[in-house]
């Protein structure tokens, strides 16, 4: 699915979401610079956003970006490319599995990911393998959808269920793809449930931020 949508899946994030895609990620790569880390592993890298920001922001880090959706990695592979062969010396990407990933214990100080944790078919196996390959110490940041309070959840799920998808089918020729995405949002967990979830991977805390009405959260974990 995400293989089908990949050549317009950022131009559907800027309009779907009015552009708030953007501060949301810098959110999220302002944490992990706060973090000062010398490894970082962005799973779920999708066309690379956050993989690159981080590789600006964080000149002296090394910044792995990781998806096993092979179009995907070709289209961050396509804007690293675009920038020049010295842009982002400090980035690359892989493919490799979030449920298993080839990678060895205890690699990395900071794992982001950004919009794919609803997406594993194995939250908790998935939310294991990132406190596996985190150093102890290392911080885990997840940028994800997330339960508006009401009465602002209605309006929400309205824009979800009926005006999305007829958005997005005009912009990526594939409805289909983002009624299934509206369905995870949907089912995602708030943010204290998700901090449990965390918790129970085997992290020591747990936190989150709510922001843009509760739409999104950024979580921080401890390993």
């Amino acid at each position: 699915m995400f293989g089908r949508i990949a050549g317009r899946y950022d131009l559907a994030n800027r309009l779907l979401s009015c552009g708030m895609d953007l501060s949301w990620r810098r959110r999220l790569v302002g944490a992990a610079s706060r973090a000062k880390p010398g490894a970082i592993l962005d799973l779920a890298t999708g066309s690379g956003d956050v993989a690159l920001a981080l590789g600006r922001a964080i000149s002296g880090a090394h910044v792995t970006g990781m998806d096993f959706c092979l179009p995907m990695l070709a289209q961050a592979e396509k804007k690293k490319a675009a920038a020049g062969d010295k842009a982002y010396p400090n980035v690359r990407f892989e493919p490799g599995d979030g449920l298993s990933l080839p990678l060895p214990d205890k690699t990395f100080d900071v794992v982001t990911i950004a919009f794919g944790l609803r997406n594993m078919a194995d939250r908790h196996r998935s939310l294991t393998e990132m406190h596996r390959v985190l150093r102890p110490g290392g911080r885990l940041l997840v940028l994800e959808f997330s339960q508006p309070k009401p009465p602002f959840r209605a309006l929400y799920l309205f824009y979800l269920r009926h005006i999305l998808p007829i958005l997005a089918g005009w912009i990526t020729a594939d409805r289909q793809a983002y009624v299934y995405l509206n369905k995870t949002i949907e089912d995602f967990p708030g943010p204290q449930k998700l901090s449990e979830e965390i918790v129970r991977a085997g992290f020591k805390t747990a936190s989150a931020q709510r922001m843009t009405l509760g739409v999104v959260a950024l979580h921080e974990a401890v390993s």
